[in-house]
């Protein structure tokens, strides 16, 4: 494997360093200080910056007016984005986009695509189950209603509809979002993704305040009945999504995590003790060498991840270890890191009026929508006791 980012892949990395230089989370009231939400909405401007610049259709083919790049060329920008807490949805619009695309009808691409991928409309996906703990999948049960109660519209295109009931906790954006992906148990066991309108009768959300001070959505169906042009029924469709989904998020992770280490770095060149920076302290290098070293594994085990998704290379391994792996070392080494870097920042690591305390919530955040470490190695352990090697 080769794991050189082609040309392509470089340019969406430097559009976005360009479109994210002016973005600084310096300014944003720290969630510890704000009743509430940070704010009712995402950046708004960003947004239409983003789309501006074509980042926002990376995954989309040309045809939807798409770059008709991968996972990798994605998380590369999310990993920037992170950087500076840009506050959008472009991880949950581009899997969803994604998704839409490889496995929607005809339909669903054709009104979802082009328009989200201008920035016109914004996607979301429902992740976290009911707890957040639990399989999202289950939280969610569908049936199919071909009977009586279609709709005029359903019953002239003759193909009536899936009946949605459950709670779906946690959602990001979703007082923002247009629509919202949410995976579903059918009654023969099977996973779908349900493409639901924001504003539908039947669904209703309750509102939530994330680690990080931002607004989320508690969804709740109540016998949404959704075209099934608008259901995915594709085999493989969910966990494909979840996958690209937990890796992109460890890229946000990945990113974040090394302008954490940045700041780290720059203030202890410049913090002095007994006349002499703190960064030349023995106890200070082997801290700071090994978050370093975190990082390096972080982002290994991404691109690795990122390359399989993008790639459906076959291995020992189904996708699905690549992705455990690195959100293994996405959860433990983001948490690390800031933690080390609060730590050797000394009174500033507490100060809420400091930057570093709000990517100290973000990381809050990303690591427990990665969830426990423990949690991933139990499951490759499962994968590997399943598919032996060698």
């Amino acid at each position: 494997m080769d794991f050189t980012f082609t040309e392509e892949q470089q340019a969406a990395a430097e559009a976005a360093r360009g479109v994210l230089a002016g973005v600084a989370p310096d300014g944003v009231p720290s969630p510890a200080l704000t009743r509430g939400a940070v704010a009712d909405s995402f950046d708004r401007a960003l947004w239409d910056r983003l789309a501006a610049a074509d980042l926002l259709s990376l995954l989309l083919d040309e045809e939807s007016g798409g770059a008709g790049l991968d996972a990798v060329a994605l998380c590369l920008v999310l990993r920037e984005s992170a950087k500076v807490l840009a506050r959008v949805p472009l991880l949950e619009n581009s899997a969803a986009l994604a998704a839409v695309q490889a496995y929607g009808s005809p339909e669903s691409r054709s009104a979802l695509l082009a328009p989200a991928g201008r920035g016109e409309v914004v996607l979301t996906v429902a992740a976290n189950g009911r707890t957040g703990h639990d399989p999202a999948e289950l939280a969610v049960t569908a049936r199919r209603d071909d009977a009586g109660g279609s709709s005029e519209a359903e019953a002239a295109e003759g193909g009536g509809a899936w009946v949605l009931d459950g709670v779906q906790t946690a959602v990001p954006w979703a007082y923002d979002a247009d629509f919202v992906l949410v995976p579903a148990r059918t009654g023969d066991d099977r996973s779908i993704l349900a493409v639901v309108p924001r504003e539908h009768e039947g669904v209703a959300l309750a509102e939530q305040i994330s680690t990080t001070g931002e607004r989320l959505g508690e969804l709740r169906l109540e016998s949404a009945r959704i075209p099934a042009r608008d259901v995915i029924t594709a085999e493989g469709a969910w966990e494909w999504l979840r996958a690209l989904l937990a890796t992109g998020t460890c890229a946000l992770a990945l990113g974040l995590g090394e302008r954490v280490l940045r700041m780290t770095g720059d203030y202890t060149s410049k913090r002095e003790q007994f006349g002499h920076p703190v960064a030349s302290f023995q106890a200070v290098a082997v801290q700071t060498a090994d978050r370093y070293i975190d990082l390096r594994a972080m982002e290994v085990t991404l691109w690795q991840a990122a390359w399989r998704i993008a790639s459906g290379a076959p291995g020992a391994l189904p996708a699905s270890g690549d992705v455990a792996v690195a959100k293994i070392w996405a959860s433990d080494g983001v948490r690390r890191i800031v933690q080390t870097a609060q730590h050797l920042h000394g009174g500033f690591g507490a100060d809420v009026d400091y930057p570093l305390h709000r990517y100290h919530a973000w990381a809050k955040h990303l690591e427990l929508s990665l969830g426990p470490a423990a949690a991933h190695e139990e499951a490759l352990g499962d994968l590997l006791a399943a598919h032996p090697l060698g």
